[in-house]
């Protein structure tokens, strides 16, 4: 992939390409985006990704509509993509499409692999330097725009506890690291961001 692509849910759903953010259209396209980046590399059909991005209610052209999505993130995704080559982002075969780029272009996989290494490592030191980046790239809730969307949910259920999982494992490494003072805002912050995020 010679084009620098880098894509964020960790907030709202962003996309910089050679190191410039680009629009990625209104909020259906958008939604599109977020639809295939949820599904973390598996093919979705046509069909269910009509269903639900329409939420079941989809207009006579809907088909039609998502396939100028697709065509049109294509464009933003690859502006140097060569007419008919084949894309390498946002694929496509017999059976619906897919977005499949490395784990380190999207910074929810970032994020969860660097919450691993931390949880693995001995060094305390190692272990807070590691957390404070990692949760220094959430920007506000995950997915933000799509975050009540019925095909979302389950994603953003999962990064949310990943992201209180690496709170908790924070305050930990900063007590194992003597950074008591340090430690207490953090705990705070902890449990705001679980009561913002549990459901009413």
């Amino acid at each position: 992939m010679c084009t620098m692509l880098r894509l964020r849910v960790l907030g709202s759903v962003e996309a910089d390409v050679n190191g410039v953010r680009v629009g990625l259209g209104g909020p259906r396209q958008r939604a599109v985006l977020a639809l295939l980046l949820c599904a973390g590399g598996e093919v979705l059909s046509a069909d269910r990704m009509v269903d639900q991005v329409w939420e079941g209610k989809p207009p006579p052209r809907a088909l039609a509509s998502l396939q100028s999505y697709v065509s049109n993130l294509r464009r933003i995704l690859e502006p140097g993509r060569a007419p008919r080559a084949r894309a390498e982002v946002l694929v496509s075969d017999a059976t619906g499409y897919a977005v499949r780029v490395p784990d380190d272009v999207v910074d929810a996989r970032r994020f969860e692999r660097t919450v691993c290494r931390a949880r693995e490592t001995a060094s305390a030191h190692e272990a807070r330097e590691l957390l404070q980046e990692a949760l220094g790239w959430w920007r506000g809730p995950a997915y933000a725009e799509v975050a009540d969307a019925g095909w979302a949910l389950a994603e953003v259920s999962r990064l949310n506890e990943l992201r209180r999982n690496a709170q908790e494992l924070l305050i930990d490494a900063l007590i194992r690291d003597g950074r008591w003072s340090e430690a207490v805002p953090s705990a705070e912050v902890t449990a705001s961001v679980s009561v913002a995020a549990s459901p009413p």
